[in-house]
Formats: structure tokens, sequence, C-alpha cells
């Protein structure tokens, strides 16, 4: 593991009491320093320095450990009277910090292990980027179009769905006269009013729970809902519904891939009602948008995507159970907008976003991608 330093974070924890107004609390100075150096996570652990991630790798601070007391004194500050209740119950809390004026914000998740704290949180920028800056594929936009039905993120923590969906959700509010309502937990990007007027609810703080959210999300008169994380049985079956009553509709999941979303998602259910779940996606979902962060050499990180869009084949895929052949028909249709990871990490190392070495780790399967870039294409087999 990496060390980092950073001069400034050897005086981290002084006595600490309760913050003024006007006096800033002290943990800011450590996501201040995430901010100066640009990393995207704060990891805070009782015994060891201050560590962040950098272009992918987790380094230490030079800095004293911090001890479980002093870690107390510096985290429990930061904790709302509500925040305390949870953390105290359930041993782990979820919310956002915002430094200055709006200046940074983060996505805080502290919790005990050992009976000590710790902490971790990732920096979200407070301007949305745009698809280019990204670097998204052309594609994406396209998905925007779409007047209702589900749409998919796909990916691991930290792989930027988050952010994809927000420039997702950003494009639309410039472009249509809408109501966009998001349900998070916790919020994370604050989106502006522009075309579309946007509503922001955050469990916990905003809505008692998930259930009161979705329950008052169709009476809300929404076009756009965000339904974040589709985690269990009731989320992802309000998430359908709303679909199937007009709303466009967005999530996240955690899958690796376009096609194994599917079966992610069947996995919530009991096995005798996935003939039902397979014909409720293959009715309303429209797309799958898998995502993985890698490093880059233009930027620190960039995206590879997998796209697959509902068309008749893989609707029909979907409904008869032939999951092992969305792979393969994802292929057949890269001029329907659709991209596989092998493609697309094709495409990245092509335009020097990465180098090959970086694909190759990324990608599901390494000797297809080595035969993409000799220029050997392998045609996908009969779908149908």
């Amino acid at each position: 593991m990496a060390t980092a330093d950073v001069k400034e974070m050897h005086a981290m924890v002084p006595p600490q009491s309760a913050p003024s107004p006007r006096r800033e609390l002290e943990v800011n100075k450590l996501f201040r320093m995430v901010m100066k150096h640009e990393a995207s996570d704060l990891h805070l652990k009782s015994g060891q320095p201050p560590m962040m991630r950098l272009r992918g790798d987790i380094v230490k601070v030079n800095a004293p450990p911090i001890s479980g007391e002093d870690m107390e004194k510096l985290l429990m500050p930061m904790l709302k009277p509500d925040h305390r209740k949870i953390l105290d119950a359930e041993g782990g809390v979820d919310f956002s910090h915002v430094i200055g004026n709006d200046e940074c914000r983060f996505r805080v998740s502290m919790f005990k292990q050992r009976g000590k704290l710790s902490l971790v949180s990732r920096r979200v920028n407070t301007f949305i980027p745009s698809f280019k800056e990204l670097g998204l594929p052309d594609s994406i936009e396209s998905l925007c179009q779409f007047n209702e039905g589900l749409i998919i993120l796909a990916g691991v923590t930290g792989s930027g769905k988050s952010t994809t969906i927000a420039s997702m959700i950003d494009y639309i509010a410039e472009r249509e006269p809408l109501h966009i309502l998001t349900v998070e937990d916790p919020i994370e990007f604050t989106f502006t009013d522009k075309k579309s007027y946007i509503n922001q609810r955050e469990i916990g703080l905003d809505v008692i729970d998930w259930h009161k959210a979705l329950k008052d999300a169709v009476r809300q008169d929404p076009d756009v809902i965000l339904v974040g994380e589709l985690r269990d049985v009731e989320t992802f079956e309000a998430a359908v519904h709303a679909a199937e009553t007009g709303h466009l509709v967005f999530g996240t999941i955690h899958a690796s891939s376009a096609s194994s979303t599917i079966n992610r998602i069947l996995d919530l259910f009991p096995v005798a009602k996935h003939g039902a779940i397979r014909k409720a996606l293959a009715n309303n979902l429209k797309a799958v948008v898998a995502q993985k962060l890698l490093k880059g050499l233009k930027k620190p990180r960039t995206p590879t995507n997998e796209i697959m869009i509902v068309n008749p084949t893989i609707k029909k895929l979907i409904a008869e159970g032939e999951d092992l052949k969305l792979q393969d028909a994802i292929k057949m249709f890269y001029q329907e907008g659709m991209v596989d990871f092998t493609e697309n990490l094709r495409i990245l190392v092509e335009s020097g976003e990465t180098d090959k070495q970086t694909a190759l780790e990324f990608a599901p399967d390494p000797e297809k991608l080595k035969m993409a870039f000799k220029g050997i294409k392998v045609s996908a087999p009969g779908i149908l």
C-alpha cells in the first residue's frame, strides 16, 4: 500500500468540542485533502492513518494513526440525531456530507467494526458531467429518448453508475418540460431545475422508508423516476409498476454484465415467480447499461460500458429464458447502438483513453480482446 506525503495531516485530530456555527468540522480537513488530491474515496479506520483511493489504489496518508478515541471525536460531530440513532441501533449509517456551500459532496458510510468507528466516503462531483466528458458511448443519448419503461445501470460499487445516471437525468432535464422525481439513500448529485423541474427525496430525511417513498411516487405525477438501487423484491416491483403505468424509470443493480443482470433480478424472487418476472422484463425493460471504471491515460478513471437495448430479439431471449444467448445477441446489433465490453475496450485503447494492459485486465475474455486488437472479429453464432 502506497503512502501519500500530505504534510497538512500531521496534526489532524486536536481535542474537539461541539462545533460552533461558524467553525468548520475538524474532519473536513480530511475531506478537503481528498478534494485537493482529486482522490475518489476517503477511508478512516481506528489504529490506521487516513487513507484515500488515488487512481484506483488505496494509499496511506503520511500522518499518525488515528486512535479509537480520536476517531469518535472526529466523526461523531458529523451525525444528525436521526443518523446517530441509526448508527447505534443498526451498527452503520449512510448519509451525504457537504463541504462549504455545496463546494463538494460526499456519500458517507459510517460503521462499526470490532467495536470501533470506521468511515468510507465517496467523493461526488457537485457538477454533473456530460456524456462526452465522461467518455460514454454515443448510444447513451438515445436511451434518454424513451417515454416509458425501465433502464437499468449495472455494476459493482464504485463503478460510476450514479454519475452516469445523473448525466442521463440532467440531459433529459435540459431538453424536456417534465417532472423528474428521485428517491435516493442518500442523495448524491443535486440537480438544477431546467426545462424539467426535479424533486429529490432522501430516505430517512424526507420520507421514512423505501416502501412509503415508492408508494407515493406514482401519485406525484412524475414523468421520470429514479428509484436508486433495485435492492429487493419491493423496489423492483415498484420500479416495474411505475414503468407499466407510463413512466420512464431508472435504477441501479449490482451485476457484472448486461446479460447477468437478468439472473441477478431473478435471484430476488422464488423460482415459482421467475416466469412472471421474465414476462415483466420482456415487456418493460428498455436497456441495460453495465459499467466498470478503469485507469485512464487522459484522465484518472475512464468508464468501459456494455449496452444491451431490448429489441425484438433480446425481448424474445429474455422471455424464453435464453440468457446464455444474450451476449452473442449484443454482438449482432452493434449498428443499433449495442456494444459489449470487448468491443468497447478495443475502442477505448484505439482512441488512447486507456492502454492495452489495463483493458486486458478488465476484459471478460482477454483472448477475444487480443483478437480484436489484431482486427480479427469473432462472428456471433445463430441466435434464434
